[in-house]
């Protein structure tokens, strides 16, 4: 693992540059007949058959979501991309994009294997996942740093902070419909959970304050990892005479927490409407092999690393110093403890789906569905509304278009599913990926593309 205090300088950059992981399931296909996945959102949902998943190709999703996108920090000028410290990019115009929290992240999972069945009268689904989080939050106050430089006499970096995870998952799902309640169909979901790895960074404060030749800092982080691969790595600092936390290594993968979770839904049918609420991931994972390295209170020292040329040509300019930057923002946390911790018990981010379905008496095969989605995860909280419009013309095709608006803004979904005899294959978005750059990566972080392939029987 490269030095993770100096990519998470730049992660605001990096991250919207390569992300391209796999996601949840659809929102898109929460109403859609014969969409195989829908128990994943609320584990009250049957299906007609019994499917097996292609291994690793059932369930495929690509997902990016946040306030922070990647025309906010690069721009193409005489058809070649630059960042937003480009000099011919204004201050003005560069610290727009920015407010004063900016937010990224995704919530990631791949089937490896999955698939379901009616048994124990009712129907069941067994899935094995891989699943990843990782979101972080940035303040306007570094953007402003990296693209003013010298101009302003005091910087406050405060609350920079990022969280990561990976886990595996066993999922186990029931739904049934109950005879003593005409009409009302629950699901519960058992899920077991082996951690592959889990990351915390918190950069709680950063003040930078001008003096005539250098910064004056003060500076307080922790950060915690959880990985029996993973070891710190130290560099000594001439600036302090302290060896501090530059980094981190990780060797081999294995192991590392152990925890459960809960999905739980019901669905109740009342003339031509149907109603739905789930609860998910209701859970924990225990982590072990956790060391936390961290500034022993808040630290003040001086430093001259902080000081760039507006002028592109001169020899401190901040074209020439990013890669330095990005050296001595490591240093400049100075974390120079290391301690061992006996236990690290996270919960796992729960999402609430609440639904409400019409379908139209003159022609069943039309319905129209209203889905509101909550993710509970601290800061990184999101709520979305999905207006929805479902068709089956034929039995061998169904098809959705929908409206979101939500915490990260306005956007229009789709979702086509083709199931045949023995043979299912969905393609859509969650919200279209509108314009790219030139290197494929969409310019727009709220965007989402999915697919899959089934075989029902």
């Amino acid at each position: 693992m490269n030095n993770f205090i100096k990519t998470y300088a730049v992660l605001a950059i990096v991250y919207l540059w390569i992300n391209n992981v796999c996601a949840q399931t659809t929102y898109s296909g929460y109403f859609l007949d014969d969409y195989e996945y829908r128990y994943q959102m609320n584990p009250a949902f049957g299906n007609e058959t019994s499917f097996v998943g292609m291994p690793v190709l059932g369930n495929v999703n690509f997902n990016m979501h946040g306030n922070l996108h990647v025309k906010d920090v690069v721009y193409t000028i005489n058809g070649k991309s630059v960042l937003f410290t480009n000099p011919e990019i204004s201050v003005t115009r560069a610290m727009s994009k920015f407010g004063n929290t900016n937010k990224a992240g995704t919530s990631d999972k791949v089937d490896i294997l999955s698939g379901g069945f009616k048994a124990f009268d009712g129907y069941n689904t067994v899935t094995l996942s891989m699943v990843a989080n990782m979101e972080f939050s940035v303040p306007g106050s570094f953007f402003s740093l990296a693209k003013e430089g010298v101009t302003n006499d005091t910087y406050n970096i405060k609350n920079m902070v990022a969280n990561a995870n990976a886990y595996y998952q066993l999922s186990l799902n029931h739904s049934r419909n109950l005879a003593e309640v005409p009409g009302l169909r629950v699901g519960v979901a058992f899920k077991i959970l082996v951690g592959a790895g889990n990351f915390k960074f918190r950069f709680n404060e950063a003040s930078l304050m001008l003096g005539e030749n250098e910064w004056i800092a003060r500076t307080n982080a922790e950060v915690y990892a959880s990985s029996v691969g993973f070891s710190y790595k130290t560099e000594y600092s001439d600036k302090t005479g302290k060896n501090y936390v530059s980094g981190g290594d990780i060797k081999s993968f294995r192991p590392t927490g152990f925890g459960l979770g809960f999905d739980f839904g019901a669905e109740y049918e009342w003339n031509d409407f149907k109603f739905s609420a789930a609860a998910l991931d209701l859970g924990f994972i225990n982590w072990g092999h956790t060391r936390r390295a961290y500034t022993p209170g808040t630290q003040e020292f001086t430093t001259d690393a902080f000081h760039f040329n507006v002028d592109n040509d001169a020899e401190n300019s901040f074209k020439n110093e990013w890669n330095r930057l990005k050296h001595d923002v490591a240093e400049l946390y100075q974390m120079t403890e290391i301690e061992r911790v006996p236990a690290y018990k996270r919960a796992l981010a729960a999402t609430l789906n609440f639904g409400a379905q019409y379908e139209l008496p003159e022609y069943r095969r039309l319905h129209f569905g209203l889905l509101n989605s909550t993710r509970i995860n601290g800061k990184y909280t999101w709520t979305q509304f999905r207006l929805s419009a479902n068709v089956k013309p034929v039995d061998y095709f169904s098809a959705d278009v929908n409206l979101v608006a939500g915490t990260y803004g306005v956007g229009f979904g789709w979702l086509l599913n083709f199931h045949t005899t023995g043979f299912n294959m969905f393609l859509g978005m969650d919200q279209i990926l509108g314009k790219l750059a030139k290197q494929g990566v969409p310019l727009n972080s709220n965007s989402a593309f999915n697919l899959g392939i089934n075989f029902p029987f």
